[in-house]
């Protein structure tokens, strides 16, 4: 019986990879347009990068610590995505946080807006293709586990994939990651050792559980909530697991933050508001860059 390591490895024109299954944005991880756009940035900043970071709601005060040496708005990037939603800016931080060289984007894709999932982390590979071995994800989540609180902070310790599809669908290209990447440690263990660390040498109480990645943009039904509580979520968002998805195939050591914004808790459910959303964000932003700069800090 043949294993998925003994199929044969096709080669692929970038022709074919644009064609195939008639979905054309199984090209733009095209390695030409990968490296288009990382040249794009480096005729910017043109400095090897440490570590990477993806802005979402929650991490707008990790911005202002950045030592920021050049901005460059995603619509100045070839083959970038651009961001439609209110709370994400759309453009690059280039510059220094905690002795790191950083790439920050400030703003990230979703599925919801209408993108496919390969437009979504298309950035994941420029980012790697400027070298970053590191990639920081934070975002802001419903609760659902029931002895947490809007405003705790939340290590991401797995996930669970529920977008129904996945990054690395269509032809692979072995230069940019295997087939088959392993996922038995998609968060990476020692970047969560540290990051437990620095959280408790701050006295900051850091939560550690599970993150669901649903397609959005409604938010769940008590139904739902029950469903995802019960397959082992402890927070549920929108974004994030993509990202991830693509960085590990990559071979980049992944820390992922969660801000719990909202409880959700089917049996007390009340309406939400995307503005108290954002502001239970924007309060705890604070001790989420405080524990991103300590991690830095440590590589």
């Amino acid at each position: 019986m043949k294993t998925p390591e003994s199929f044969p490895q096709l080669q692929y024109t970038q022709e074919h990879k644009a064609v195939a299954l008639g979905n054309p944005a199984l090209g733009l991880h095209a390695s030409e347009r990968i490296e288009a756009c990382a040249l794009a940035v480096r005729n910017r900043f043109d400095r090897p990068v440490d570590a990477a970071l993806i802005l979402g709601t929650g991490l707008g005060a990790l911005a202002d610590a950045i030592a920021v040496e050049a901005v460059i708005e995603y619509r100045d990037l070839p083959n970038f995505p651009l961001s439609t939603v209110e709370s994400h800016s759309g453009r690059l931080l280039c510059g220094t946080l905690a002795g790191k060289t950083v790439v920050a984007m400030q703003g990230r894709f979703h599925r919801y807006e209408g993108y496919s999932l390969q437009q979504v982390t298309f950035p994941v590979r420029v980012l790697r293709a400027l070298g970053a071995g590191v990639l920081v994800v934070g975002n802001a989540c419903g609760g659902m586990h029931p002895l947490w609180a809007r405003g705790d902070l939340m290590l991401i310790a797995d996930h669970l994939n529920l977008l129904g599809d996945n990054p690395l669908i269509g032809p692979n290209d072995n230069a940019l990651g295997p087939r088959f990447p392993d996922m038995s440690e998609p968060y990476d263990l020692g970047l969560r050792a540290l990051a437990k660390e620095v959280a408790a040498a701050r006295g900051i109480t850091l939560r550690e559980g599970v993150y669901a990645a649903v397609q959005g943009p409604n938010l769940e039904t008590r139904a739902e909530y029950r469903f995802l509580r019960a397959v082992g979520a402890d927070v549920v968002g929108m974004s994030t697991v993509p990202e991830v998805i693509v960085a590990r195939h990559g071979g980049m050591r992944v820390l992922g933050l969660s801000i719990i914004t909202d409880q959700c808790l089917p049996d007390a459910l009340e309406p939400a508001s995307v503005p108290d959303i954002i502001a239970v964000a924007r309060a705890a932003e604070p001790t989420l860059s405080a524990v991103v700069i300590g991690v830095l800090e440590k590589l």
